[in-house]
């Protein structure tokens, strides 16, 4: 994947940004196109609740442009009910349920970890062991789906299958950001996520590996609202910037929804990444666009 920084947000899906972000009488079936008109990548988080479907991954792809990349948030099935452990079935029932099919612009795969999730060597090699490496390897994966996912998935993408698969790990026990834990992952290029949660999860000090920074912004003050200060989204905007320089390709995705503060902050953080200042928009978003308007660029690439 390409040395580049990519800001969004996490999910589209939130009736209370009618008016803050989304146009007042823009229909729901059009917010992810409306979205795509402002920023180039947004992660999935309904894949960390349930099983997506074909259906449901073709119709994200159809509504965006070619270039807008999808982050996934791996399901919780895995992380937080299985705990990581036995999962090859449920992951070969993840890669099935459709999000092969978004083919070239799918991206990272998050994974969060619940609190009580220690970090233990063996169970992560045993986990980190099965994740697939590119997407070819996924259609070998996704083809010993149990019945779970039977008659309603997707085993082949439609373009990009020799595309590299990267991953996030999002752990919420102080135990991962040991030297150990950030040396296995770095050794199996795992991006540690740089995750700010108004001081109520750990966050790692340094990157894990050069293949991937990922970070997510739930809160600076109170976790899930408020805006960022201008001088806290100056310091991600050098981190990115300096990720970048030295060919790490970066997503930042803002997880303040409150008040659609997100979509906004998203939008500063990737002006001042281009060097230029972007301020938030006002309270009602306007006009309803014409279906796929199109928007300034908001990924950004570095040779020096």
């Amino acid at each position: 994947m390409a040395a580049t920084a990519r800001v969004g947000t996490s999910g589209w899906i939130y009736p209370h940004w009618r008016g803050r972000f989304y146009p007042a009488r823009l229909p729901s079936s059009r917010w992810l196109e409306f979205l795509s008109t402002r920023l180039e990548t947004v992660e999935i988080n309904g894949t960390f609740y349930s099983l997506s479907t074909p259906r449901a991954c073709e119709r994200w792809r159809a509504a965006v442009p070619a270039d807008f990349v999808f982050a996934l948030k791996g399901s919780r099935y895995i992380t937080h009910m299985k705990q990581l452990r036995d999962a090859r079935s449920a992951l070969a029932n993840f890669f099935a349920s459709g999000i092969l099919r978004l083919g070239a612009q799918l991206g990272p795969i998050l994974w969060q970890l619940p609190p009580r999730l220690v970090f233990r060597a063996d169970v992560a090699d045993e986990f980190f062991g099965l994740l697939p490496r590119d997407v070819r390897a996924a259609e070998r994966l996704a083809r010993r789906h149990d019945e779970r996912v039977a008659g309603r998935c997707a085993l082949t993408a439609p373009d990009g299958r020799d595309r590299e698969i990267l991953y996030a790990l999002e752990p919420r026990h102080e135990s991962w950001m040991g030297d150990e834990a950030a040396s296995f992952l770095g050794a199996r290029g795992v991006a540690l996520v740089f995750a700010d949660t108004a001081g109520l999860h750990p966050s790692p000090s340094a990157p894990t590996t050069r293949a991937l920074a990922y970070v997510r912004l739930h809160g600076a003050r109170r976790i899930y609202e408020g805006h960022y200060l201008d001088e806290e989204l100056r310091a991600w905007a050098r981190r990115a910037r300096r990720w970048v320089r030295s060919g790490t390709p970066v997503f930042v995705y803002f997880d303040n929804d409150r008040a659609a503060a997100a979509p906004r902050d998203a939008g500063r953080l990737a002006g001042m990444i281009a060097g230029r200042l972007v301020k938030p928009e006002g309270k009602d978003a306007g006009e309803v666009p014409p279906r796929r308007a199109r928007r300034p660029p908001a990924h950004f690439a570095f040779t020096s």
